[in-house]
């Protein structure tokens, strides 16, 4: 056996008459009048093998093992297929069982399951129809979205998942520390984490997993240009609603000498590459996901890609969204952060198409990005989708000493920390941007797929760390 074997993916390329071999797992498995029927699947493709074995050409005792859930290798020969819907099948001349799977116990039945359910059995749900298509489309959106930045002559790097500072500053993250057994979770616990004396700890000072590679990404945009990062980053926010994940992997690209307009361009193209890519490779993926999961899908992933984007600042939003005459649950105000029934609002009933919204209140914005003159609002920049809203967030950076130094101070947080952000500043300081997309809430997007832990192999969220 080789890893350069024939998938089932390529089987179904070869004409009728040709000798081929094919691996995978049992689906289902039925007989009728002498013959049976098999259904298996490798995961390389959406459609499932039809292996037909006749009667007397595999010994009863063998058959007996071929149960769903087993792992097999069947030769035999393509042939034209009598059946409605499907052009050839596999006529098995021998078979190997390499595991068995008790029918009694296998969890994963003809039979429909739950998301939930399935959440529980992750080490096996990738054999199924909808996580065999989701992992796929997820392989197939990484190797797109690495492709758009290299193809732009964009540099991909690799920042600390370990930190000492935090990004956002929002205090949400995860510690790392040989002191502590356990610490308890609220404002006591992190009290308590920040008065201890750290001289004794592994790293000599309190650290962190990153919430975001942003900060380090830009040292090295001010050195090469043009970088990107693809990798894994935690939230501590104790929250379990479907929108969640406390890992996840964001794809945050940086670029020097770029203003807020440039990003924008650059997040437009991003997006409608992306999706244009797993159009054109994951068809019957996608086309599965339109029929099973959300309505309308490939006409909103048409339309996203065909579509010029509308930009409009925050303040011209609000002033819509306060006009709309919608019984918003949230009220909108200036000041106020807009949640997802706005934005959907704004890009499915008043523009119909995405939206840029830029120039947010500085106060509910992140420390980095750059004020405007008006000392209110930030170079702040959302990409706001049909049917989920927010999709991407960024921002021009703060390039001015003084002013990104004052802004670290009033929002609480320790300037020794940012020793060496600042020093960007002070040393060859230039007009940069970048932005941040989470790879889970695309996937969610051009997926459907309504909960956050079902578009991720093995989902970290509060109380579950299985698997």
């Amino acid at each position: 056996m080789d890893y350069r074997r024939t998938y089932i993916r390529d089987l179904f390329d070869l004409p009728p008459g040709n000798p081929a071999t094919a691996y995978g797992w049992v689906k289902t498995r039925r007989d009728s009048k002498g013959v049976s029927f098999v259904q298996i699947a490798d995961g390389s493709c959406f459609k499932d093998l039809q292996v037909v074995i006749e009667a007397g050409t595999i010994p009863e005792e063998t058959l007996k093992r071929i149960t769903t859930g087993a792992s097999v290798r069947f030769d035999g020969d393509i042939v034209e297929s009598p059946g409605e819907g499907q052009e050839t099948e596999f006529k098995a001349h021998s078979v190997e069982v390499y595991g068995e799977a008790d029918p009694a116990h296998y969890p994963l039945q003809k039979k429909g399951a739950s998301f939930e359910f399935l959440r529980e059995i992750a080490h096996l749900r990738a054999r199924g129809n909808t996580f065999g298509a989701v992992f796929r489309v997820r392989s197939r959106c990484a190797y797109a979205i690495h492709k758009f930045f290299i193809d732009r002559g964009f540099h991909n790097i690799h920042t600390p998942i370990i930190t000492a500072s935090d990004c956002e500053g929002a205090g949400a993250m995860f510690a790392v520390t040989t002191l502590l057994d356990a610490q308890g979770h609220g404002p006591e616990a992190k009290a308590a984490l920040r008065a201890m004396e750290f001289s004794e700890d592994f790293f000599g000072k309190p650290a962190y997993l990153t919430v975001s590679g942003q900060l380090d990404a830009e040292t090295l945009a001010l050195g090469m240009t043009n970088v990107y990062t693809f990798g894994p980053t935690f939230r501590a926010e104790n929250s379990g609603t479907s929108r969640h994940l406390a890992e996840f992997w964001m794809i945050e690209p940086e670029m020097a000498f770029c203003s807020l307009e440039g990003n924008m361009n650059l997040a437009e193209e991003f997006l409608k590459e992306v999706i244009q890519d797993l159009l054109d490779n994951c068809s019957a993926d996608l086309e599965f996901f339109n029929q099973r999961i959300e309505p309308d899908l490939l006409s909103t992933l048409h339309h996203v890609v065909n579509s010029g984007f509308e930009r409009m600042t925050y303040t011209e939003a609000v002033d819509r969204l306060a006009k709309s005459g919608e019984p918003f649950e949230f009220p909108v105000f200036w000041g106020s952060d807009l949640q997802s029934e706005h934005e959907r609002w704004l890009t499915e009933i008043d523009v119909g198409r995405p939206v840029i919204l830029t120039d947010y209140p500085k106060d509910i914005k992140a420390f980095y990005m750059r004020q405007n003159e008006d000392g209110k609002t930030v170079r702040a920049m959302d990409v706001l989708a049909p049917r989920i809203g927010e999709i991407i967030g960024g921002s021009q950076r703060e390039e001015r000493y003084d002013v990104l130094e004052k802004r670290i101070v009033e929002m609480g947080l320790p300037l020794e920390a940012y020793w060496w952000y600042l020093d960007l500043r002070r040393f060859g300081s230039v007009p940069h941007s970048g932005f941040g997309l989470g790879f889970e809430r695309m996937l969610m997007y051009v997926t459907g797929m309504k909960n956050i832990r079902d578009v991720i192999p093995f989902h970290r969220t509060p109380g579950s760390a299985e698997f």
